[in-house]
């Protein structure tokens, strides 16, 4: 799968999912962006997904919802989801909305890769990244 808005890698079977943008905010982005994370939930069984945000800086309330949906995808294919790499400011949004009851967060993907019990350094994740 090919989404411009994001890249997918595989580690280990966990599969992280690193936001490319700085503003998801566009209905038909978010739109397109919600079906191929749905895909990658209903993909297989119990998918284990790490949204990584550290590239976004604002995003709109339709993308909550997205979460929200991919949330519930992914545990009734007895999967998880976890989100990491979050701003203070958009940390805010999940805090003033009780959405940070319902999600797992992370300061990074690595310690996402970690609560699905794949130990990678950061060392190794970068030098997955420069190839």
């Amino acid at each position: 799968m090919t989404n411009p808005h994001f890249s997918v890698e595989d580690y280990a079977g966990v599969t992280v999912a690193k936001f490319s943008d700085t503003a998801i905010l566009e209905t038909a982005m978010i739109q397109q962006m919600g079906r191929d994370l749905y895909a990658l939930a209903e993909h297989g069984s119990k998918p284990k997904l790490v949204l990584d945000f550290s590239n976004v800086k604002i995003l709109s309330s339709h993308m909550l919802g997205v979460l929200l949906t991919l949330q519930g995808k992914a545990q009734a294919n007895k999967g998880a989801l976890s989100l990491c790499g979050l701003r203070p400011e958009l940390m805010k949004v999940f805090v003033i909305t009780s959405l940070d009851k319902v999600f797992k967060f992370h300061a990074d993907d690595v310690e996402g890769l970690a609560a699905f019990g794949v130990p990678i350094s950061r060392q190794t994740r970068a030098a997955r990244e420069e190839i």
